[in-house]
């Protein structure tokens, strides 16, 4: 996946959450206004939407936890198949973040 598009996910994912959040809002301003069955009614509505919200975050969650077992896999298969290059991928890693350290 780009970065673009995960960027323009993550940006959907909010708008969808904060509209989630707004709805519910609204629905326990009126369930507090509210008795009885009407109350009843609304409160039933808001634990709906956060349990669709909850599970649709579950599932984000679930994927992003695939994706970083992906690539683990591959950056382990990788280092397995190049020690060197990647022990010299690291060391220059080191080396610039300790310049960077350094210059404080």
């Amino acid at each position: 996946m780009t970065a673009a598009k995960l960027e323009r996910t993550r940006k959907s994912l909010v708008k969808d959450f904060g509209d989630v959040l707004a709805e519910a809002e609204t629905l326990l301003k009126q369930a507090a206004a509210e008795t009885g069955e009407r109350a009843s009614d609304l409160r039933s509505q808001v634990e709906a939407k956060l349990m669709a919200a909850k599970l649709k975050l579950q599932d984000l969650q679930d994927d992003a936890v695939d994706r970083a077992k992906a690539a683990a896999r591959v950056t382990d298969d990788y280092v397995r198949d190049n020690p060197w290059q990647a022990i010299g991928a690291a060391a220059a890693v080191g080396f610039l973040v300790g310049v960077l350290i350094s210059r404080r």
